[in-house]
């Protein structure tokens, strides 16, 4: 089975901070969480796979293709959505679907306009009229039509309610119930993934400290637990006690 996404060795340098060797693997049908601390190079990861910032050194291949050598044809199969994305803020929604939905040959206009009504999107608002967590259902809707194979979410329930992000997440476990896609989703809202995802990657300062399915990932960090503790840590659990060690191992 073709792995939908594979990062080799992705390196991607600026003054007091590299992305090192970021490696790992995500296979069709699957939801991957993508977990770190603020600055530890999580979006800098998604940003050099998608080449909006070019590593200095790696792979990343879609579907089998060579993503840099091959990269209108690899972005035809992604669904992107990106927080801070304003697109043209003063135009229509209706204008900026009816640009977007030329680039992607199997654009399904039914499956967007149902998008529309259940995230309860007006088309004939500005998008600066939006809220972040409606910008937000805007950019999924988009994402969502076209058929994406894989579909790479930078904080993507950051600001909706939580009724609104179950939503979100019953959206992404159904789409990839069917094995054609795969989904890799960044997030600080580590709850979110306890429920929806199949795998786990921790980015530690630039670095993967660790990238497993999420049963074993969980299991792997059995040694933080204190005397006498029973039961799998969480993941907001993990990332807490990692990066407090971290801080004291620095701090000596």
């Amino acid at each position: 089975m073709t792995d939908t996404l594979q990062v080799r060795n992705l390196c991607k340098y600026y003054p007091g901070f590299s992305l090192e060797d970021v490696s790992f693997s995500l296979k069709p049908g699957r939801i991957m969480g993508l977990i770190g601390k603020n600055g530890a190079g999580k979006s800098t990861t998604l940003k050099a796979i998608l080449n909006m910032v070019r590593p200095d050194s790696g792979d990343v291949t879609v579907l089998g293709e060579d993503f840099f050598q091959h990269e209108a044809q690899c972005k035809q199969h992604l669904g992107v959505v990106f927080g801070g994305t304003d697109f043209y803020p003063l135009k229509k929604l209706s204008t900026i679907t009816a640009v977007t939905r030329r680039f992607y040959p199997t654009w399904e206009q039914q499956a967007y306009e149902n998008y529309l009504r259940q995230f309860a999107l007006d088309e004939s608002k500005q998008f600066r009229t939006l809220s972040n967590g409606m910008k937000v259902k805007y950019l999924l809707a988009l994402a969502l039509s076209h058929h994406a194979q894989l579909y790479l979410l930078d904080e993507p329930t950051s600001g909706l309610d939580p009724v609104s992000r179950e939503e979100i997440l019953q959206i992404l476990t159904h789409i990839v119930g069917d094995g054609q896609c795969s989904v890799l989703f960044s997030t600080h809202i580590t709850s979110d993934l306890d429920r929806c995802a199949h795998d786990i990657t921790y980015i530690q300062n630039g670095r993967v400290l660790k990238s497993a399915e999420k049963g074993i990932f969980l299991q792997s960090f059995d040694h933080l637990k204190t005397a006498g503790e029973h039961g799998v840590l969480t993941l907001e659990e993990i990332m807490l006690r990692t990066e407090r060690r971290n801080f004291d191992e620095s701090a000596l």
